[in-house]
């Protein structure tokens, strides 16, 4: 697979004389999962994308907080992209919702276990927190007490598959509508040294293997553990090439004196689709690469539907209480939808067997949490932007599935009991998670188009 993520060619026309007999393949059994291409593609194109689509689209999900200033901690950054379509638009203060300027609604200095719960229980977790803080501090020394703190923060850390969520003072909000996912002419030495970094450097692999991906064959020789991992990257790479071809630069006028920031205009390329995946470019392995893409798009589908007890509580308050309820409302239905859908990706199946179990759990965690760091060594911001939310989003996924905290009730969902013991989401996780498996349904509503053009 090309390890140039946002990789572009010269040529900017889309062929319809492509040979596309090979996209034919791209069916059947979906591997390590019981479902198949054409079951997702059914359940995705006509239940999921129209409502994903609808609820990343408000303000809730839409304002993300991230921070695109943070420096590559393992090279130096030398590879700026210096195209206008590289740059990140960022939010004024006017521009945001209500409820994310920080005012008693603010989501950065409350606890958030508390404000995504309400009613009684948000009464009774509150009664047993002073109860807790209470006793504690007519007993324990204020030393101590910050001690307890660093050791909580230490445990809270053991949770996080990402580095933490971006709400440093560098931090700002981004509206994602005004800054999409798209080509931006990003290549070139630094787009392949991150994603080389990524495979050789944090993916579990076969012994002598040098290559930057892994041939489908020699994955059965992993163990099921190191196949999900490399598979999930493979997905989420997969994804993002798929959204560069499905909306590339396919003019550019330039700029002029009455529009200085010029004029792009954008969409599929058929021709770069046919690079990112053909067998003649990709030595036979471009449908095992989209095969990784629904296998992702389960284990994504398989955490929000585990999480949906705990979704189904958060106010998504923006302080527009038309726009919030239709958003509560919007975010139930989506609930209701993916609950029905049988073939979901099992998690149980994994880190079974005790010690030697656990070690490869956290190597697993660790491993997917250096992939978040290189997200700052992107020279694209609006490419760092969009991979530090994807990578978010799948990391958030994995907390829900894999963490030590995410206890579930008889019906195989998360338990919705509050506790220091329970897993909790921040709203920085919530919209990744959202957004990232938006992302994952266009990339799959994006591959029908494709076969389409290419018919």
């Amino acid at each position: 697979m090309s390890v140039v993520c946002f990789f572009s060619s010269s040529s900017s026309i889309v062929n319809s004389h492509i040979d596309n007999s090979w996209l034919n393949e791209l069916k059947g059994n979906i591997d390590e999962t019981n479902s198949t291409v054409e079951i997702v593609d059914k359940f995705n194109n006509y239940q999921i994308y129209p409502r994903i689509i609808s609820i990343v689209s408000k303000d809730y999900f839409k304002f993300f907080k991230v921070n695109l200033r943070r420096t590559c901690p393992f090279w130096s950054d030398d590879s700026k992209c210096a195209m206008r379509y590289c740059q990140v638009e960022s939010c004024q203060l006017d521009d945001l919702p209500i409820g994310l300027k920080g005012s008693r609604h603010s989501l950065v200095d409350e606890d958030m276990s508390i404000k995504y719960m309400e009613g009684p229980q948000q009464q009774e977790c509150e009664e047993a927190m002073q109860d807790e803080l209470g006793y504690i501090n007519t007993t324990i020394s204020a030393a101590a007490m910050e001690d307890f703190a660093l050791w909580q923060a230490h445990d809270d850390i053991q949770d996080m598959y990402c580095t933490l969520p971006d709400d440093d003072g560098e931090a700002e909000y981004v509206d994602l509508s005004l800054n999409p996912e798209r080509y931006t002419g990003y290549k070139g030495p630094s787009a392949n040294r991150v994603w080389n970094t990524i495979y050789m450097e944090n993916c579990f692999r076969p012994k002598n293997l040098f290559e930057g991906y892994i041939i489908s064959a020699k994955l059965t020789g992993m163990c099921l553990e190191k196949r999900t991992f490399y598979r999930a990257i493979s997905g989420l790479h997969t994804s993002i090439n798929i959204h560069l071809s499905a909306q590339y630069l396919l003019s550019d006028k330039g700029s002029t004196f009455l529009n200085p920031c010029g004029t792009g205009f954008w969409g599929p390329n058929a021709e770069e689709f046919e690079r990112k995946f053909g067998p003649k470019y990709t030595r036979g392995e471009g449908t095992q690469w989209l095969r990784n893409l629904y296998f992702l798009y389960l284990v994504e589908l398989r955490a929000l539907q585990k999480a949906a007890p705990l979704l189904k509580q958060v106010e998504y308050y923006t302080g527009n209480d038309k726009e919030d309820e239709a958003t509560r409302l919007a975010v139930h239905n989506f609930l209701g939808i993916i609950k029905k859908f049988p073939q979901q990706f099992n998690e149980h199946t994994m880190f079974l067997g005790g010690q030697q179990a656990q070690k490869l759990k956290e190597e697993f965690r660790l491993h997917f949490r250096n992939v978040s760091t290189i997200m700052d060594c992107v020279g694209c911001d609006k490419c760092r932007l969009w991979g530090k939310l994807q990578v978010q989003g799948l990391g958030t996924a994995l907390k829900i599935l894999f963490s030590n905290k995410a206890r579930t009730n008889g019906y195989n969902e998360l338990s919705t009991t509050v506790n220091k013991h329970t897993l909790q989401l921040e709203r920085s996780e919530i919209v990744a998670l959202f957004n990232a498996f938006g992302r994952l349904s266009t990339s799959i509503y994006e591959i029908e188009k494709f076969r389409k053009l290419l018919r």
